[in-house]
C-alpha cells in the first residue's frame, strides 16, 4: 500500500458524510486507504470494488450497445452508500457515505481528486541513474 497517497484520499473525507476511501488497482490489490481504514478492511474492499468494477463493465450492452465506457458504480445499502469510478489506467476510487450524503458533492469531490491523483498515478518512472550505456 502506497501511504504517500492516503493523504490525497482523506480530502475526499471533506464531504459530509463522507466515511472511507480506498484506492485500488484493476486486479483488486490495495494502493492507499484513509485515515480510519483498517488495513484487512480495506484489503477486503479493495479486492470487492475490483469485482464490482468488472461487473459493472461487463453489464454496458444492457444500456446501449454503442456507448461501452464504464463511468461509476453507485451501491446502495440500508446504512449508506458506495461510490465507485475510474481513477486512471487500471486505477479505482472508492468512497463509502452515510445515507444523507450529497450525491452531487461527493461524485465532484471524487472527480477533483481523480485529477489530481491521476498526476501521481502517471509520473514516469525514475530513471536508474546508475545504470552505465
Amino acid at each position: 500500500m502506497n501511504n504517500d497517497l492516503s493523504w490525497m484520499l482523506d480530502s475526499a473525507l471533506e464531504i459530509p458524510g463522507a466515511m472511507h476511501a480506498v484506492l485500488v488497482s484493476a486486479d483488486g490489490l490495495l494502493r492507499a486507504s484513509s485515515k480510519g481504514v483498517d488495513k484487512d478492511d480495506a484489503d477486503k474492499a479493495a479486492a470487492a470494488m475490483s469485482g464490482m468494477q468488472s461487473l459493472s463493465r461487463s453489464l454496458g450492452f444492457f444500456v446501449d450497445a454503442s456507448h461501452l465506457q464504464w463511468r461509476q458504480t453507485l451501491v446502495e445499502f440500508d446504512g449508506g452508500w458506495i461510490f465507485l469510478i475510474s481513477a486512471g489506467d487500471g486505477a479505482y476510487l472508492a468512497v463509502s457515505a452515510t445515507p444523507d450524503v450529497d450525491m452531487a458533492d461527493i461524485t465532484f469531490r471524487m472527480q477533483q481528486l481523480v485529477g489530481q491523483l491521476g498526476k501521481v498515478l502517471t509520473a514516469p518512472p525514475r530513471e536508474n541513474t546508475g545504470a552505465r550505456p
